[in-house]
């Protein structure tokens, strides 16, 4: 039996994120950061450590991951764990070495200018930024385009009327327009800081529109240096990423919860955001009992997750809204913004939890993972009884050349090869794919019903509705029309076709469903087009060699590997084939062609 840690391993994600290791008290170890989850984490355990890696890797019991987009994502989502976790085998971070910001002061003439600090005073906070130096190139690309006053007087509008204040050497370098003189209305300047509030959100168009602009005039006045310098700061501007959705000011204090259901359980994950940031990130499995609805399974969750990790968060985070009053407790629906870009992150890690904990289930437990395939299949197919047994057919031929169709046999959502049947047509002439199906769908079950044979759940038509219509054909032919359920499957939008109904059904491209239909209709592609090569090749590719009786196929192989051709076979020396294929087959091919030579 295989331990937990063993099958976390092979079911990891191939995504970015930050992992963490507990030992068997579950008490966390380590977190890190990967840009390849799978890939970072399997080095602990493929490769050979000492020191404290070694012991570290002694110690761990189970670990936790969290996906996010980006590795810079993961960057930010791993200072924070550590900063509040502390785990044994980390370099402690302090919080004066936190990510930089851009502020936005909220002032009259905001200055605008790079911070460690989140002071809550009505200003705006943008970033974080993963580097100090991507932040000032952005600030100074900004202030190459718009004159900002980067001095702290207090630009009060009285003041101003009063001249308290004289212009500086800013001013007369032209980096300010002088609004401490009364030079700059504040209009025209908050006109400037709403156009850089878009760049710093990753609004680029109007900042690179300006920066092209400039750079074709300095390049039409001859002002080359200039204009390659403007040139570098437009590439660096296209290579700049936008802000990270790990982290943002505007959250703070929040419990979000994701949740993801399938026929068997529901997966809830949970994020806990402190003071704008994710502290704690947790994934859990609720197994129906009773087809329980997700939202009652949601709401149940929410209570006992809270009451686990001791939250006393003022705000929730739902995908939709519940029938559920918490005191005290204000409960929001995110549509857009950072909010909605934090749910979502939730809901991933719900459905990543999903997937890794299915393909434990798929190595540690085969049975089970098939009974949950299976009720999931019937359920969402509409058919009467699980599809433990599935029949796929497909049709191969080339310009109506040796048509054969295929007939593939799956078992509990597997493949079961000894049980392929290839047909060769019979009946049919020309490429007719309709009248094929019709044919081979009454050869197949005429012959099952005949011999006593077991009969499918479900029948698998590689085509839309006229090779749907073929089968169905057949099936009532036989009477068996009604009494096995019988789907087309279309190949353009994976439509699913069932008899007398026009519109098709479309399931989740992800659902575990679709992709068996969409392996036993692939397998039955593959099976049809390797045994039609067969056949075709058979029928086209003769040589003379195969009309001497006595010369099996072996032989031939081996005389047109060593002579090329039967030209060469015909002019070889006796003694040379008698080496190669013995006496007795060089004597049978001599007297063959002694024979059928023609004479001048």
């Amino acid at each position: 039996m295989e331990t937990t840690l063993e099958l976390q391993l092979k079911t990891l994600p191939d995504k970015p994120g930050v992992y963490q290791f507990f030992d068997q008290d579950d008490k966390i170890l380590y977190v890190g950061k990967a840009k390849n989850l799978k890939s970072r984490v399997l080095t602990y355990f493929k490769q050979e450590h000492t020191g404290k890696t070694q012991v570290l890797v002694s110690k761990i019991n189970h670990l936790r991951t969290t996906i996010v987009d980006t590795e810079f994502d993961a960057l930010l989502l791993e200072n924070n764990l550590i900063k509040e976790l502390q785990p044994r085998y980390n370099i402690l971070l302090k919080d004066d070495k936190s990510f930089p910001w851009i502020c936005i002061k909220k002032e009259s003439f905001p200055r605008i200018f790079l911070t460690r600090k989140i002071i809550k005073d009505g200003s705006e906070y943008f970033g974080p930024y993963g580097s100090v130096q991507m932040a000032k190139t952005l600030l100074e690309m900004i202030r190459s385009i718009y004159p900002l006053r980067t001095c702290n007087l207090d630009l009060k509008q009285e003041k101003i009327n009063q001249h308290k204040f004289s212009v500086c050497l800013e001013y007369h370098i032209h980096n300010c327009l002088g609004s401490c003189e009364g030079f700059q209305t504040p209009e025209d300047y908050q006109q400037n800081v709403k156009e850089i509030r878009e760049i710093v959100k990753g609004n680029f168009y109007e900042a690179k529109a300006s920066l092209r602009k400039k750079m074709i005039q300095c390049a039409e006045n001859t002002e080359f240096e200039q204009a390659q310098l403007i040139k570098e700061k437009l590439e660096l501007l296209e290579k700049y990423q936008a802000k990270s959705t790990i982290i943002s000011p505007t959250v703070s204090n929040v419990d979000v919860f994701g949740i993801i259901s399938d026929e068997l359980a529901s997966y809830v994950n949970y994020l806990k955001i402190v003071k704008g940031r994710i502290v704690q990130s947790y994934t859990t499995e609720i197994k129906k009992k009773l087809d329980e609805p997700e939202a009652e399974i949601l709401e149940k969750a929410i209570i006992d997750i809270r009451r686990k990790f001791n939250s006393l968060s003022f705000e929730i985070y739902l995908p939709y809204r519940l029938d559920l009053n918490i005191p005290s407790v204000k409960i929001t629906i995110p549509k857009i913004s950072e909010k909605k870009k934090i749910l979502d992150l939730s809901v991933k890690n719900a459905k990543e939890y999903r997937l890794e904990k299915l393909k434990q289930v798929k190595i540690a437990d085969p049975e089970r993972h098939a009974n949950r395939i299976m009720a999931e299949m019937k359920n969402l197919l509409h058919l009467p009884k699980e599809p433990r047994l599935i029949e796929g057919f497909d049709n191969s031929n080339i310009q109506g050349t040796n048509p054969v169709s295929a007939c593939v046999v799956f078992r509990n959502g597997k493949p079961s090869k000894d049980e392929y049947r290839i047909f060769n047509v019979k009946t049919v002439e020309g490429p007719n794919d309709f009248a094929t199906m019709e044919e081979v769908i009454y050869r197949r079950y005429s012959r099952q019903l005949e011999e006593g044979n077991e009969l499918p759940q479900l029948i698998l038509i590689d085509g839309g509705k006229g090779q749907l219509s073929a089968a169905c054909k057949s099936l009532e032919l036989l009477d068996l029309y009604g009494k096995i359920p019988v789907i087309g499957i279309a190949k353009r939008l994976e439509e699913l076709y069932y008899p007398n109904d026009s519109v098709p059904l479309y399931l989740d491209k992800t659902s575990e469903t679709l992709k068996v239909l969409q392996r036993v209709r692939d397998e039955a592609h593959r099976y049809g087009i390797s045994r039609h090569r067969n056949r075709r090749s058979k029928n086209t590719f003769h040589s003379e060699l195969d009309d001497i009786s006595g010369i099996g196929k072996k032989t031939i192989e081996l005389l047109l590997s060593r002579y090329k051709s039967v030209n060469g076979v015909k002019n070889a020396e006796t003694e040379e084939l008698e080496k190669l294929v013995g006496k007795t087959k060089t004597k049978i091919i001599a007297e063959y062609f002694d024979t059928n030579t023609k004479k001048p």
